[in-house]
């Protein structure tokens, strides 16, 4: 299949999955304040401790922009001295890293590296590698409740694509197939229904992913629209007992690997050719007569 679908996040986008999408960032950007506050105040909130070196003072709301949307953020506020995240300073790229865990999520789990990684993007300090550990099993346990969530309804539509992925897999990174699934029901709504990563596109692959989604609840799929991959055909026709069409983007792209391509250009142009009157003309010598004047004189010029 194509490896120029549209990207992981660009899928999860789709109402209510950009809700989850925004829920999960607030979340993991909440939760690394409150470890950062931690640490700074000596004691977590709530806990009595000997060694607290500050007290808390409530929160002070903010809304920070992010590609998913706004997303409301609650930052903890100090008796004694101040606290601000230094992931909201202008110009410091943790919403994008902050993003790129929350989709790693989606693919393989989140490992700790890549948290440890976020925490330095986002400027954060102090941070243990246990209050890490945590965190990354708090983001899994939601992605997974999202993607193992019950499907109600009808959806008369479902779109099945996938694209291949660099995963780390027994300390060896290897390409991998992530499927996706989306429908959209008889209201009309858009969604993501299910995901899933794979070694490659087999029949058998495809065959599970489908089974587990009508065993969540997927029903009244009238038209699947896909490549014309040969295993994912036969888990359609064996499994759902829809309507099958050709994906038209699919079928386009496998044309165009068979069409000649023009010497130093490629399809689709990135400009059109420039129109003739727009182009200029050589510099001509003077008394010289142009070319379409000398045309209109002698007819014979053109055969």
């Amino acid at each position: 299949m194509t490896n120029e679908m549209m990207g992981l996040r660009a899928l999860i986008e789709k109402a209510p999955d950009a809700d989850l999408l925004r829920e999960l960032i607030g979340f993991a950007a909440q939760r690394l304040m409150e470890l950062e506050v931690g640490e700074l105040t000596g004691a977590a909130y709530g806990e009595k401790s000997a060694e607290r070196l500050a007290q808390r003072n409530g929160y002070r709301d903010r809304d920070w922009e992010t590609r998913a949307g706004t997303v409301e953020l609650r930052i903890p506020k100090l008796r004694r001295g101040s606290y601000f995240p230094g992931f909201l300073e202008p110009r410091r790229m943790a919403e994008k890293a902050l993003t790129a865990v929350v989709q790693e999520a989606y693919i393989q789990g989140v490992s700790t590296r890549s948290v440890d990684e976020l925490v330095k993007a986002m400027g954060m300090t102090g941070i243990s590698k246990s209050q890490v550990s945590r965190l990354c099993e708090e983001i899994d346990g939601k992605v997974k409740a999202f993607l193992d969530r019950p499907i109600e309804g009808d959806w008369p539509y479902l779109w099945l694509d996938a694209t291949y992925v660099k995963v780390r897999q027994n300390s060896r990174v290897i390409s991998a197939a992530v499927i996706v699934a989306v429908g959209v029901n008889s209201d009309g709504r858009r969604e993501v229904l299910g995901m899933d990563i794979g070694h490659s596109e087999a029949e058998a692959f495809w065959t599970a992913f489908l089974r587990k989604l009508r065993q969540r609840g997927l029903r009244g799929v009238k038209l699947v629209v896909s490549d014309a991959h040969e295993g994912l055909k036969a888990a359609v026709a064996k499994l759902l007992h829809a309507s099958w069409q050709r994906c038209r983007v699919h079928f386009a792209r496998n044309a165009l690997a068979y069409a000649a391509r023009t010497v130093g250009g490629s399809w689709p142009p990135s400009s059109p050719p420039p129109s003739p009157r727009t182009t200029p003309r050589p510099p001509r010598a003077s008394g010289a007569r142009s070319p379409t004047s000398s045309a209109r004189r002698c007819p014979s010029s053109l055969g």
